[in-house]
């Protein structure tokens, strides 16, 4: 009698140890679809921030295009190194993917497409590191671009000299939004230390 006991004992203590390893499980299930979520949260959360760091940064472009005073000459010496700069990112991309010279005829379809195609995104990523450029820097000059292009005149390289020796002492003057002012000193890096001005006027030529 004594053993039958026992036994009962042992095996109500083995279902309730059951009971509670069981509600253990689920316990560690359920933190670890909460810290699975969790997760997800925070990277949500940190690509929102970058999503809204990068439209404040836009926003605050164009509200500089807006307020800044430049002369003509100026914008049209920033405007001259920012076309050749455009060319010159649209035509690298393009010597990567030969075979989509047709469907990429400008820089902004590289830009619309590259979010859905691989390739170009690879392209697209790979020719920007090679210049020493940001995705931001080339939004702050398309911006540029797309607020004065009605206005602006190309100066050729010549001209461009004999209105200025430093155009980067000009940039650094004049030029009030820090992201603006890096991204057309990094046009005039590629244009002055890379093949952007024969590039663009192997175009031209065609």
């Amino acid at each position: 009698m004594k053993m039958s006991r026992e036994a009962i004992s042992l095996c109500a203590l083995n279902k309730t140890l059951n009971r509670v390893e069981h509600k253990l499980q689920n316990i560690k299930a359920q933190f670890t679809v909460l810290d699975s979520s969790i997760q997800k949260l925070s990277e949500n959360f940190e690509c929102q921030s970058t999503t809204l760091e990068n439209q404040m940064d836009q926003n605050e472009i164009w509200i500089s295009l807006l307020e800044d005073r430049f002369t003509s000459v100026e914008i049209n010496l920033f405007y001259s190194y920012i076309c050749e700069t455009i060319h010159y990112l649209h035509s690298q991309v393009l010597e990567k993917l030969p075979d989509l010279v047709r469907a990429l005829p400008t820089l902004s379809s590289v830009l619309r497409k590259k979010g859905k195609n691989q390739r170009i995104r690879l392209a697209w990523e790979s020719v920007l590191e090679m210049l020493g450029l940001q995705e931001g820097n080339v939004k702050a000059l398309c911006a540029f671009f797309i607020a004065h292009s009605s206005d602006a005149c190309y100066y050729p390289i010549n001209q461009r000299q004999n209105y200025s020796t430093n155009i980067s002492s000009i940039i650094m003057k004049v030029v009030k939004n820090q992201l603006l002012q890096h991204s057309l000193l990094s046009a005039v890096h590629v244009v002055e230390h890379g093949k952007a001005w024969e590039a663009f006027l192997d175009q031209k030529a065609l």
